[in-house]
C-alpha cells in the first residue's frame, strides 16, 4: 500500500473551469492550451494544486458533468498530447493536477447507456437503474436539474424508466454492479497511470442506492430527498473497495463533493483507519443564506456572521483528532466568494476579497480558491434568461414559467444565486474580450475587467487584490501553525469580529476578521494571554506591536498577528 504524504494537507488548490480560462484558439471557449499558456502565472500565485473541471468526451448538457467518454478529451478543449503536456508542465513546476471523477452518473450519449438502453437483455444493462413500465410508475425521486423535477425518465425503446438524480441525459450509474464498479477502477487506473495526483469525487455519497426503490414521505422536500441520495446502504462497501483497488496503490489526493452529509458522519469518509477518502466537501455553509424550504432560492434575511462562525466551528472540531477537512467559499456551482460573503461595492470590494483570502489561508484544513478569486472576480448579475447558459438557471425558469409563477423575481434571485456568476471568462487584462480570446466568447464577460478587476492591471498595484492573495500564500506555507494548529474561536457570538488563534507547540497565531462596513473595536478577552504582538500580515493600514488588547479594525479589515 502507498503510504500518501501530507502534500494534500498543506498545499493551497486552485480550481480551473477550463471553459472559462483562456482560449488559444479563438472560438470563445477556454481549452487545455491555455492553461497550459498560463502556467508560470498560476505556479506564481503561490497555489500548489489545480483541480480541473472536467475535460472529459461529453455532448455538454451539463457543461462536462455529462460524460459520454471517460478515457478521451473533448475536442472542444483539445487533444490528449495536450494533456499529457499539460500534466507535464504542471509537474515540471512542482504542481499537483486533480481532476474530477464524474460516476454518479454518466452521459446518456456514453455506449455503456447506448447498449443498456438497447435491449432489456443487453450484458450492459444493469449499468443504471431501470424501472420496468409493467411494475407501473416508479417511486418518487426528485432531480436536480429536471424541468418537472422528476428523477424518472421514460423510455419507449424498452419500455421502461431510468434514474437520473440530475439532467434526464445523466442517468445514474448503477453502482450495485461489480462489473460497472470495476469499468470505473479500470477508468482511475488509466489516469492515475498517467500521472494525475487525484480526485474531486462529484456527488459521491450518492453513488450507492437502495434497489428496493422504496416510497418516501409525499411531502418530502428537495433537502429530504438528498439526504436520502446520501446514505445508500452500500456507500461505505464501495468506498472501501475503492480505496484497497485503486487509491491505496497511489499517492494521491481525494476529496468528495460531500451534499446532504451531516457533521456526525464526517469521520466515516475520511478517518484515516477506515481508508476511504482524504477529505470531502460539506454543505452546511452553502445552504446558510438559501431559503430553507428552496435549495437554489436566496434567503431573504441574509446570514449572520455567527451562524457563519458557529459552522466552521463545528467542522473543525469534527476533523481536530482524525481525519481532515476542506475549506472552501464558492465554486463552480455557486456565485463568487467576494459577492456572497464579502461585499462588491467599490467601498469594500478590495477589503472583503482580501479579508476572505486571509481566512481560507488561517483555517485548519486544505484551502481551495476558485479561479478569479485571487483578483476579486464578483457576480455577474445577468438580467435576462437569454444570458444565462447553466441547465440549472434555463431548466428552473421553464419550470416556473409553465406554472405560471414571478419570473421577475426569479431573475432577481438568480442575479445572486446562479451559478452561473462563477462561470463568466477569467478576466486577464482590459483588451477586448479581457485577453480572455480574440472572439465573442461563450458567456458574458463581467464588465469590471475594464475597473481594475483584471491581471494585468493588479500586477503593477501592489496594494492590489492579486498581490495581496500572494502574500498571503506565501504567509500560510511559511507557518505550519497555520497549517495544523489547533483552532480556537474567540467571542463567537459577535456579530462584526471573527476572532480565532491557531497554536502549535510553542507558537500561537492571534485572526481578527471585520465582516462589516463599520469600523470596530475588538477587545480581547483575558483568557488570550501575550506579552506582545508581531503583526504578520493585514490588508489595511495598522499600528504593529500592540501590547494593549484592543484592537481597531477598518470595515473589512483582517489582522494577522503572531502572539508573543
Amino acid at each position: 500500500m502507498v503510504q500518501s504524504g501530507n502534500w494534500w494537507k498543506e498545499g493551497i488548490v486552485y480550481q480551473i473551469y477550463p471553459r472559462s480560462f483562456n482560449d488559444t484558439t479563438g472560438n470563445g471557449v477556454g481549452d487545455i492550451r491555455g492553461i497550459i499558456e498560463k502556467l508560470d502565472y498560476i505556479k506564481s500565485i503561490g497555489v500548489n494544486i489545480i483541480w480541473l473541471n472536467p475535460v472529459y468526451e461529453s455532448p455538454n448538457d451539463d457543461n462536462g458533468y455529462d460524460i459520454s467518454d471517460y478515457q478521451n478529451i473533448m475536442s472542444e478543449f483539445g487533444t490528449m498530447d495536450d494533456f499529457d503536456e499539460l500534466l507535464a508542465g504542471l509537474h515540471a513546476r512542482g504542481l499537483k493536477l486533480v481532476m474530477d471523477l464524474v460516476v454518479n452518473h454518466s452521459s446518456d450519449e456514453h455506449e455503456w447507456f447506448q447498449q443498456s438502453k438497447s435491449s432489456r437483455e443487453n450484458k450492459y444493462r444493469d449499468y443504471y437503474h431501470w424501472w420496468p413500465a409493467e411494475k407501473g410508475i416508479p417511486p418518487k425521486r426528485w432531480s436536480y436539474f429536471d424541468v418537472e423535477s422528476n428523477a424518472w425518465k421514460y423510455d419507449e425503446q424498452t419500455d421502461a424508466y431510468y434514474l437520473h438524480y440530475f439532467s434526464v441525459k445523466q442517468p445514474d450509474l448503477k453502482w450495485e454492479n461489480p462489473d460497472m464498479r470495476n469499468d470505473v477502477y479500470t477508468m482511475m487506473k488509466f489516469w492515475f497511470d498517467k500521472g494525475v495526483d487525484g480526485f474531486r469525487m462529484d456527488v459521491i455519497p450518492f453513488i450507492s442506492k437502495d434497489t428496493t426503490y422504496p416510497e418516501l414521505a409525499a411531502d418530502a422536500k428537495p433537502e429530504d430527498f438528498v439526504a436520502f441520495y446520501a446514505n445508500g446502504p452500500k456507500l461505505h462497501t464501495y468506498l472501501k473497495e475503492m480505496n484497497d483497488e485503486v487509491l491505496s496503490k497511489y499517492d494521491v489526493m481525494t476529496v468528495g463533493e460531500a451534499p446532504g452529509i451531516a457533521v456526525e458522519n464526517a469521520l466515516d469518509f475520511v478517518d484515516e483507519e477506515r481508508k476511504e477518502l482524504n477529505m470531502f466537501f460539506h454543505f452546511d455553509l452553502m445552504s446558510l443564506d438559501r431559503d430553507p424550504d428552496e435549495v437554489f432560492t436566496m434567503n431573504k434575511n441574509g446570514w449572520k456572521l455567527s451562524e457563519f462562525k458557529k459552522i466552521h466551528t463545528i467542522w473543525d472540531q469534527a476533523f481536530a483528532n482524525k481525519g481532515w477537512g476542506s475549506m472552501y467559499l464558492s465554486n463552480h456551482d455557486f456565485p463568487r466568494s467576494v459577492s456572497r460573503w464579502g461585499n462588491d461595492h467599490p467601498d469594500f470590494w478590495r477589503n472583503s476579497a482580501t479579508l476572505l483570502h486571509t481566512f481560507l489561508l488561517t483555517m485548519r484544513g486544505t484551502p481551495y480558491f476558485y479561479f478569479g478569486d485571487e483578483i476579486g472576480m464578483t457576480n455577474i448579475r445577468f438580467e435576462s434568461i437569454e444570458e444565462y447558459r447553466d441547465i440549472n438557471t434555463i431548466n428552473k425558469y421553464k419550470q416556473l414559467k409553465s406554472q405560471g409563477k414571478d419570473l421577475e423575481a426569479f431573475i432577481e434571485n438568480e442575479k445572486e444565486a446562479a451559478r452561473d456568476n462563477a462561470r463568466t471568462p477569467m478576466q486577464w487584462d482590459e483588451t477586448e474580450y479581457a485577453g480572455f480570446s480574440t472572439s465573442k466568447p461563450w458567456i458574458q464577460i463581467n464588465k469590471n475587467y475594464l475597473n481594475g478587476v483584471s491581471v494585468s492591471t493588479q500586477e503593477k498595484d501592489p496594494y492590489s487584490v492579486l498581490n495581496y492573495f500572494k502574500q498571503m500564500t506565501a504567509v500560510r506555507k511559511a507557518n505550519k501553525a497555520l497549517i495544523y494548529g489547533e483552532y480556537q474561536i474567540i467571542d463567537e457570538t459577535h456579530e462584526q469580529i471573527y476572532a480565532y488563534t491557531r497554536t502549535l507547540n510553542d507558537e500561537r497565531f492571534l485572526v481578527l476578521l471585520n465582516f462589516s462596513t463599520e469600523s470596530s473595536v475588538f477587545t480581547l478577552p483575558s483568557s488570550v494571554n501575550y506579552n506582545a504582538t508581531k503583526l504578520i500580515i493585514s490588508n489595511d493600514r495598522v499600528k504593529d506591536d500592540k501590547t494593549y488588547k484592543e484592537f481597531l479594525l477598518l470595515p473589512y479589515q483582517a489582522l494577522v498577528y503572531k502572539l508573543l
